[in-house]
């Protein structure tokens, strides 16, 4: 998606330019509240510049808004926290060409209150290596996971929603897979608690779900730093971050 958007980019300003997203997501995942920023010309107004991108960019990649920043914004280091949410498709319906590329099509009976009482556990200031793919060495592999819950999907399924301050590579489908294989009954809930206490403990986690669920809904920033939404403000100099 970035090099779509950077190709799209220099041909609209005429140089090459680079776009700087809040985060990567994994093959497969999606993103409906993404963040990024690029330097343009001033010439150019934020509504200008999504209309002009969304009128050239492939018909999988949407500017959903555009504003003005801050020179020294960046999308991924003043970041406080990432929502993502994760589509568990339970019915027929789910595994519809309609909704089948944008969930897990599981279409199984999973125990709700398994889910429920699996999404408090995760809740709170923890190391989640057992969840992990790979390490962050530099970085640790604690989270502060704020908010999880699992709710009603429409008439399709479950839909799982978690908040936190930073993620592991793989975090957030691992700690589906395995919360549903506990609601499933294929393993106790004391797995989960044991992953979650010791990661030394030898257990492991269930396969992760599949990328096709996962969805980065938002990003959340400081107030100060907050992109503004005047539009009609015009940063000094040649170029302005949009």
């Amino acid at each position: 998606m970035q090099g779509e958007i950077e190709a799209v980019l220099e041909r609209l300003t005429g140089r090459p330019r680079t776009v700087v997203g809040s985060g990567r997501t994994d093959s497969g995942v999606h993103a409906t509240g993404q963040v990024a920023a690029v330097d343009v010309p001033v010439r150019w107004s934020p509504e200008d510049l999504r209309a002009a991108l969304n009128a050239v960019l492939p018909r999988d990649v949407w500017i959903a808004g555009a504003r003005r920043a801050a020179r020294d914004f960046h999308p991924r280091f003043h970041a406080r926290a990432r929502t993502y949410v994760y589509r568990l498709g339970q019915s027929d319906q789910a595994a519809s060409p309609f909704h089948r590329p944008w969930c897990w099509a599981l279409r199984d009976t999973v125990e709700p209150e398994r889910l429920h009482e699996g999404a408090e556990l995760i809740v709170g200031k923890r190391s989640f290596r057992s969840f992990a793919k790979t390490g962050q060495p530099k970085r640790g592999d604690r989270c502060d996971v704020r908010a999880a819950a699992w709710t009603p999907w429409e008439e399709l399924g479950l839909t799982f929603t978690i908040t936190a301050d930073r993620y592991l590579h793989h975090m957030v489908r691992y700690l589906v897979g395995t919360m549903v294989d506990v609601g499933r009954g294929r393993r106790p809930q004391s797995d989960l608690r044991s992953l979650l206490d010791d990661a030394a403990s030898g257990s492991r986690t269930s396969p992760p779900a599949p990328p096709e669920g996962l969805f980065l809904a938002r990003v959340e920033y400081p107030s100060d730093v907050e992109p503004r939404g005047d539009e009609k403000s015009e940063p000094s100099g040649d170029e302005g971050t949009s």
